[in-house]
């Protein structure tokens, strides 16, 4: 069964029977629960939906289901094309639309797409309005409009240039300094997107040599378009044929930031947002920061470095989002180089990442390696156990969690567990009977002996 429905959206493989894969029978429930939920919750003189997709091959077919949907619901449906998330995202707060939605799978792979969807502000729905969703499609609770009452269609293709303008905006972002420093800059963008806005970004903020790799949008992932290390060897090694300064590599939908040095190493995913937060507060002064439960513990320390406080918040952007706005972060994100800046907008945005990650860069004229060796060097280890299905998967984590009593311990997602600066953090799976084990430490085999010791604990609990 590859079709997956939760409270953010719904994905799946394309083709196959209705109910398992991501068919356009699903694809018109869902579109249609979500005008229905929209039409329950806001009121518009008539309601408008902005639509993004990235470049995926099934990307225009699902496209025209969701706008015709929409259409057939009485909603007039604002087309942008191919564009990223987070552009997306300010769309719908720039043509003050009641919500928007973006047809993309992310880090999943060519044969996967998925609809996610936002509120009015542009940023992912709560979990009710997820749960009320799914219980709209379930029961298939809703109708179509006449004919005399149709939504409009139309198209903007300017989102990506107003984007652009947005972060060159931003008062921390140093176009001028970026031009001097003469940067080299080569990209990965997986034949999505994030080929098409990308060196149009960095050609705004004054970089001459754009070293393009998968730059094509045709959907056509080259290999995982996950930015994990092993999935960037190409990359890594044009970056030191090509004598580049620094390497940028997006998902599909250009949320998540990975960089590499100019040596072809990887800089961390976890420390995008590590790197980006230390120059914003560099410039604000004291300032608070969040991130989720099993991002590095990195941030907490150069948060506090600087004098702020720092917050860990469930795993999921709408949770990190609303820890911000509760704290009234000056920056956040998550540790899979999702940053979030609220000076811009509250979304994960890899052109923001990026126009502040050089900017930092350029004024202080040093490479990123040794940006890199400037902040704590913590390793996170992901490992998983599998139980058999009878087990009471909280049963076993509330044993765990007493018999770590004496420790500091977060339970807002799962269980965190705080042994000085090292952690391990379980979380549960919702569809199987797997607990999901993240732990830090300030060396791989550390950050794996705790884990195992942690996997040991819960099979005596089991």
């Amino acid at each position: 069964m590859t079709l997956i429905k939760s409270i953010s959206g719904i994905r799946g493989t394309i083709g196959g029977t209705p109910s398992d894969n991501l068919t356009p029978v699903d694809v018109v429930k869902f579109a249609s629960a979500y005008a229905v939920w929209m039409k329950e919750n806001l009121n518009a003189r008539q309601y408008k939906v902005v639509l993004g997709r990235d470049a995926r091959v099934s990307g225009p077919i699902i496209q025209a289901l969701v706008a015709s949907t929409l259409q057939g619901c009485g909603i007039d449906v604002i087309d942008l094309g191919l564009a990223t998330t987070p552009t997306t995202e300010m769309a719908v707060v720039h043509h003050q639309a009641q919500g928007g939605i973006i047809l993309t799978a992310s880090h999943n792979p060519a044969q996967w797409n998925a609809l996610k969807l936002l509120d009015h502000q542009g940023e992912f729905l709560s979990a009710a309005a997820g749960a009320r969703i799914l219980q709209l499609a379930e029961t298939e609770a809703f109708s179509y409009v006449t004919y005399d009452k149709l939504g409009r269609y139309s198209e903007d293709r300017g989102m990506d240039e107003r984007h652009i303008q947005a972060v060159l905006d931003l008062e921390w972002v140093n176009p001028e300094a970026i031009r001097k420093a003469g940067f080299t800059v080569a990209i990965d963008a997986v034949n999505s997107v994030g080929g098409v806005i990308i060196p149009q970004l960095l050609s705004a903020l004054g970089v001459k040599n754009i070293v393009k790799l998968y730059c094509e949008p045709n959907g056509l992932f080259p290999h995982n378009p996950e930015p994990l290390p092993e999935n960037l060897t190409e990359l890594s090694a044009l970056i030191k044929e090509k004598g580049a300064d620094i390497g940028f590599v997006v998902d599909p939908d250009v949320d998540r930031l990975a960089i590499l040095n100019e040596n072809g190493s990887m800089f961390g995913e976890e420390y995008t947002l590590v790197a980006v937060a230390d120059y914003i507060l560099e410039k604000t002064g004291p300032g608070n920061t969040v991130s989720n439960l099993s991002s590095t513990g990195a941030l907490k320390d150069i948060t506090e470095k600087h004098g702020g406080s720092y917050e860990a918040a469930a795993v999921g952007e709408v949770n990190v989002v609303e820890k911000m706005k509760q704290t009234n972060a000056v920056i956040g994100g998550e540790g899979n180089g999702g940053v979030i800046y609220p000076e811009l907008h509250y979304g994960r945005d890899a052109l923001v990442g990026i126009a502040l990650f050089l900017s930092s860069l350029a004024e202080k004229n040093i490479k990123s390696s040794q940006l890199r060796s400037k902040y704590p060097e913590y390793v996170i280890s992901k490992n998983k156990i599998e139980l058999t299905p009878e087990v009471d998967v909280d049963q076993v984590l509330k044993r765990v969690k007493e018999k770590y009593r004496d420790q500091p311990v977060i339970d807002i997602d799962g269980v965190k567990i705080h042994f000085g600066t090292d952690w391990v953090h379980l979380r549960k799976s919702n569809t199987e009977p797997i607990i999901r084990i993240y732990s830090e430490s300030t060396s791989a085999e550390n950050a794996e002996n705790l884990a195992r010791k942690i996997m040991q604990d819960i099979l005596d609990n089991s």
